[in-house]
């Protein structure tokens, strides 16, 4: 496993972007000069598998940004057609690895399949970032038992020496996509003390203390400074916003200056 990384930690998500390998490349570079004076937060791209490999050398060179994948069979090896493991994400480059993303759980993923993918990721030496948020926010405050639900099964078996490594990303559905809206630093607040009382529960205060837990869904330049002082943000996963080198930088310089 990595060792315990910076303060704040501002994972970027490309999605199935961009369209090749020569805009892979000239997106990573670019992003990769726009934060070559930053410090103190940790940044993570999650990149479409076929191009991890390519640009390994150049996280390397560069040593500002770790990379990341965006999905993970639990399997080791087989018969799998079209499945990528852990151990294979690992050797092309792959540090992190991002796990339940409601994109994924859309496709019919459950949290069993969760639970064994971010098992593997464990015993692959990624470090699993754990997607989990509610489809609609209700007067009786149920998405509270199903967001208890997501943490507690998609975590089953996890041991204690294990889950301080774990990022947990706070992502409500409804704040997903293009036209939607945030999360307000206040409601994400309310999840992040939620979260963290599920987890010490679970595995026990003094280990959850380094658990980080991150905000995502519409994440901009704009709102970055709330969620980090009202919200308690341990940092941020990124969507459209990291596919910008001058945004995506932009977020990261507001965890830089929050963390003096």
């Amino acid at each position: 496993m990595s060792k315990k990384i910076a303060k704040k930690i501002v994972v970027g998500n490309w999605k199935m972007n961009p369209l090749s390998l020569k805009e892979a490349e000239k997106l990573f570079i670019n992003i990769a000069k726009s934060v070559s004076n930053f410090k103190k937060t940790g940044i993570i791209v999650c990149l479409p598998f076929l191009y991890l490999e390519k640009l390994k050398s150049t996280s390397q060179r560069t040593k500002k940004i770790s990379l990341g994948a965006q999905d993970v069979f639990w399997e080791d090896a087989g018969a799998y057609t079209g499945e990528i493991s852990g151990d294979m994400l690992y050797d092309i480059g792959a540090k992190y690895v991002i796990v339940g993303h409601s994109e994924r759980r859309e496709m019919g993923e459950s949290n069993n399949d969760v639970n064994k993918k971010v098992k593997a990721a464990i015993r692959a030496g990624l470090v699993p970032v754990l997607c989990v948020g509610e489809s609609m926010r209700d007067k009786n405050h149920e998405y509270l038992n199903f967001i208890k639900t997501q943490v507690i099964e998609c975590l089953n078996g996890v041991s204690k020496n294990f889950i301080s490594k774990v990022i947990i990303a706070y992502e409500p559905i409804w704040a997903i996509g293009k036209g939607a809206y945030p999360a307000t630093p206040e409601e994400f607040r309310e999840m992040n003390i939620f979260i963290r009382k599920i987890l010490s529960d679970k595995f026990g205060v003094k280990i959850v203390e380094d658990i980080k837990i991150i905000y995502g869904g519409s994440v901009d330049e704009k709102n970055t400074e709330g969620f980090i002082k009202a919200g308690y943000a341990d940092g941020f996963l990124v969507g459209r916003a990291s596919l910008n080198p001058k945004k995506f930088s932009e977020i990261i310089k507001i965890c830089e200056a929050s963390d003096k």
